[in-house]
């Protein structure tokens, strides 16, 4: 199953490269860059980064990645974001720039970072409702227009903000969380980017691991927050894991039918959303590659995408994706 994206002809399944810079327990880029290169010999060619991941860190080990690619380059998309600064003493305190001066001078880090001459894909990466969205979007044209981005995105923003944006310069794509137990994009996101002709990609298809079946309550009690995430989001806390984890188990014995894993259901069943939705599940480990790629093997009926979709209706996920301050800069 291949879509296009900046006129690119790629797998849908695409690889999420946050993980291997933090949020998710400790690095090792000598285990990350082989899991890159074992993505890539599987089929893997769509590659999704942003400057804030590891302070600029996994931009680096992407680029360390495309420095071995040699003429292999031009055969993948590499996809960046820009916009988010980060607190010095808080990691989780983002601080949103969309100016133009900032767009131009982050797009320059990141070429550099990632041994590119064009970025494939750069995204903002989040919305400063203070900053005109006409400001950053005539900036990425101009980008555009100098060939060192050769598509413009955005990530969680709203309707109204897209479509504004598109009367600047196409948006090739939209980024945002979206899966099984994250499904607010529906109602109004997905019909614009079907009507405007824009690409979706859906992050944290795999809930942030949880729909694996792989995480415990026990996980997440022992988790130490300072590298661990998931440890400060609601859906985790214990007042909602063991109601979300009834959900999951759902799912894991629909996958046992089918002959497929959690994550191939669960990726299959979001991939049937819409012709051009691409999914980035992140990983920094090899064995879970083949798992997440062998999604693109796996034919739902409708009546499979129907009961999954009403076992995952709204009113039944228990807790917020996000902290309420991390949601109040979302959706802009």
């Amino acid at each position: 199953m291949s879509r296009v994206i900046a006129n690119k002809s790629v797998a849908a399944v695409g690889l999420g490269c946050m993980g291997m810079s933090e949020f998710y327990g400790d690095r090792n880029d000598t285990e990350s860059l082989k899991t890159l290169h074992a993505a890539l010999e599987m089929g893997y060619n769509h590659f999704d980064t942003a400057d804030m991941y590891g302070q600029g860190h996994n931009e680096e080990l992407v680029g360390q990645f495309v420095k071995d690619l040699g003429a292999k380059r031009d055969d993948v998309v590499i996809a960046s974001k820009f916009g988010i600064r980060r607190d010095p003493n808080d990691k989780y305190n983002l601080i949103i720039d969309n100016s133009r001066d900032y767009v131009r001078a982050a797009c320059e880090a990141s070429l550099k970072r990632l041994n590119v001459e064009a970025i494939d894909i750069y995204y903002m990466h989040r919305r400063n409702p203070d900053t005109p969205i006409e400001e950053p979007m005539e900036a990425l044209a101009e980008l555009v227009k100098e060939g060192k981005i050769k598509a413009i995105g955005l990530s969680e923003v709203s309707v109204e903000t897209l479509k504004r944006a598109q009367k600047v310069h196409h948006v090739e794509a939209l980024q945002s969380e979206y899966s099984l137990w994250s499904r607010d994009i529906e109602q109004n996101i997905l019909p614009a980017c079907k009507e405007l002709g824009t690409n979706f990609v859906a992050y944290s298809p795999l809930g942030r691991g949880f729909l694996t079946g792989g995480i415990t309550q026990a996980d997440i009690q022992k988790a130490d927050v300072s590298k661990d995430f998931r440890a400060k989001l609601p859906r985790f806390q214990d007042e909602n894991i063991e109601k979300n984890l009834e959900l999951v188990a759902k799912v894991q014995e629909i996958s046992k039918g089918l002959n497929c894993t959690p994550a191939q259901l669960a990726l299959a069943w979001l991939l049937e959303q819409y012709d051009n939705l691409h999914v980035i599940p992140g990983t920094k480990r090899v064995k879970y590659l083949a798992d997440n790629f062998g999604a693109l093997n796996v034919d739902l009926t409708p009546d499979i995408v129907m009961n999954l979709s009403g076992i995952f209706a709204s009113e039944n996920i228990h807790g917020a994706r996000y902290p309420q301050a991390i949601l109040d800069g979302t959706n802009l």
